[in-house]
């Protein structure tokens, strides 16, 4: 089979498989109260470092909370609550994130049927935390569609590193080349390119079109589109 031919796909989780604003925004209201407590100064600093919207309860464009690594995210809070120490902090968040309700964009049965039908491989790198990132997926009964599940604690790196993506072709035993990384952010797809990878964006993130576009070698409205796509690359 020609290499260029698209034999595996890797998805990100949070924008891509998931709604961001629908999971992530309520929940990062929730966390932020716990943290804060009665402390309202403490609650507004938070918001404001992590890029939150405390009245309208959503993630502003360019947050940590977008593409950062659970650590990462951690080291922001523990700033603020330095007597709380950072591992501490970035175990109860990875706590807290199992239990997060997910909002699926599509069905994913409906979508990885399709996607099997074209005999391709199936992964999820998230830089999410691997523990909770597979307590979505089998929140939605959704786990057990992909060949491999893989977070920026996996250790095989993190986004926009090329490190996990390469490591999960490897995993499908599929050319880097003959796979495409799809994403919300301009993290996924810097990683996708470093990989030697196609690229697909999807606008069910917080960047726009514009943002993801120079880094894509699609733009789609959602991933419920990418068969279609894939379809007109293999031709």
């Amino acid at each position: 089979m020609d290499l260029m031919t698209i034999r595996g796909v890797i998805f990100d989780k949070d924008g891509t498989l998931f709604d961001f604003q629908s999971t992530w925004g309520i929940w990062t209201a929730q966390v932020l109260a716990r943290i804060a407590g009665s402390d309202e100064a403490l609650l507004r600093q938070l918001a404001q470092a992590l890029g939150y919207d405390t009245h309208t309860q959503r993630v502003q464009p360019g947050s940590v909370i977008v593409a950062a690594t659970p650590m990462e995210i951690a080291a922001v809070i523990h700033s603020y609550i330095p007597a709380t120490g950072h591992a501490q902090i970035c175990d109860w968040l990875n706590e807290e994130a199992e239990t997060a309700p997910q909002v699926l964009v599509t069905d994913l049965h409906r979508l990885t049927a399709e996607l099997r039908r074209m005999t391709l491989g199936l992964c999820v790198m998230t830089n999410d935390a691997e523990t909770p990132a597979r307590a979505h997926l089998a929140s939605v009964q959704a786990l057990d569609l992909f060949d491999f599940v893989i977070g920026s604690d996996s250790g095989f790196g993190a986004k926009p590193q090329a490190a996990p993506l390469l490591a999960l072709a490897d995993k499908m035993e599929i050319p880097a080349s003959a796979c495409v990384m799809v994403g919300d952010s301009t993290h996924d797809l810097h990683a996708g390119r470093a990989a030697g990878m196609r690229t697909v964006a999807v606008l069910t993130g917080l960047a726009g079109a514009d943002e993801l576009a120079p880094l894509a070698d699609a733009v789609l409205p959602d991933v419920s589109h990418l068969p279609a796509w894939i379809l007109t690359q293999n031709r």
